[in-house]
């Protein structure tokens, strides 16, 4: 049981999509933590700490969102911090 943490900058339809509530309550389901937020250039960012089928099963969730469409994105390890909660930030 290894934990990890991703930092993801998505780009498309993410912003008022839904995208934010949908990786939070995917979050919960899957065990994961870290945040959400939209950014002023219509992106999205997250982190996802967990392990990393879980974060894989998060990130199948957030993409079945009726309304989401993720064209690209970008992911980077990051260091764990063994956050407790999924926030949505803004």
């Amino acid at each position: 049981m290894k934990i990890i943490r991703k930092k993801y900058t998505f780009y498309g339809s993410v912003q008022g999509v839904g995208f934010r509530y949908r990786a939070y309550y995917a979050a919960r389901e899957n065990n994961v933590t870290g945040w959400v937020k939209n950014n002023y250039d219509g992106s999205v960012e997250m982190e996802a700490e967990g392990e990393a089928e879980n974060i894989e099963n998060m990130l199948l969730a957030i993409e079945k969102g009726r309304f989401v469409r993720i064209e690209n994105f970008v992911c980077q390890a990051v260091p764990v911090q063994n956050s407790r909660t999924f926030d949505i930030i803004g």
